[in-house]
């Protein structure tokens, strides 16, 4: 058995157990329909850390999404595969879900982004995102009145100008809107998601097969907690990020 498979399995074993889980189950609960949206400049791990958490809970109804089907590069030369088009996906999904990256100012003014993410919100039960996913949320008006966060560099400058209201969280849930902070925070987002979806006995059982227990080397992965001057730094890589986003979030938002 490989791991998806393994994944796949655990919604029955943990709900198949005793306690108020196993007796609020409904039995042959179907796959959860997921559409992971992809772009040319994403980052990668934005996207692979929450599909390797939620492909257990989808089969192959977890749907990788580009205008295009076909190669999508990531804005570090690391190439996936989009098996759907925004044309071919299915219409009524569960769960949306948008990654950022390099190429989010881009996206943020994408004609066809911005629709196809309107049209299959209207009927998702979750409107989610990693890292400047969340820009590109707002940019497509899914985020106007929700309480959400983004990657530090943009949050407090940029979500308020797509109408969302910025908080330093990690993860933050607004009704039927989940929004993560930077990169790394897609598995927290994808295991928060995993307790809506499958309880919180599932999800913990799939933060144990991830052995996700973090114990990072250093403590600077806040601005906070890095100090001024790795901030500073920091600040300087993410400047053409920061300040294309904000010249996106100014500009008109397409319609």
């Amino acid at each position: 058995m490989d791991r998806r498979a393994f994944t796949a399995s655990l919604t029955a074993a943990v709900l198949s157990g005793p306690g108020e889980a196993a007796r609020a189950a409904v039995p042959d609960q179907p796959p959860v329909r997921i559409a992971m949206l992809m772009f040319p400049g994403m980052t990668a791990l934005d996207l692979v850390g929450p599909q390797a958490i939620l492909a257990g809970l989808a089969g192959d109804r977890l749907h990788l999404v580009a205008h295009q089907a076909g190669p999508v590069p990531s804005d570090t030369g690391l190439t996936l595969l989009a098996d759907t088009s925004f044309e071919t996906c299915p219409r009524d999904v569960d769960v949306l879900f948008v990654p950022g990256g390099d190429a989010t100012p881009a996206q943020m003014r994408h004609e066809a982004t911005l629709a196809f993410l309107r049209d299959r919100a209207a009927g998702a039960s979750w409107i989610t995102s990693v890292c400047t996913g969340s820009l590109i949320l707002g940019a497509a008006g899914l985020l106007d009145g929700y309480r959400a966060t983004s990657h530090w560099c943009v949050r407090e400058t940029v979500l308020p100008r797509l109408g969302a209201i910025p908080v330093n969280r990690r993860v933050v849930v607004d009704r039927n809107r989940i929004t993560a902070a930077g990169i790394s925070a897609g598995l927290d987002f994808a295991l928060v998601l995993a307790a809506r979806l499958r309880g919180d006995e599932y999800a913990r059982t799939s933060q144990l097969v991830a052995e996700y227990a973090p114990e990072p080397p250093f403590s600077a992965g806040t601005p906070e907690t890095a100090g001024p001057d790795i901030a500073a730094r920091a600040g300087a890589i993410l400047k053409d990020l920061a300040d294309g986003s904000l010249a996106a979030a100014a500009g008109p938002t397409p319609r």
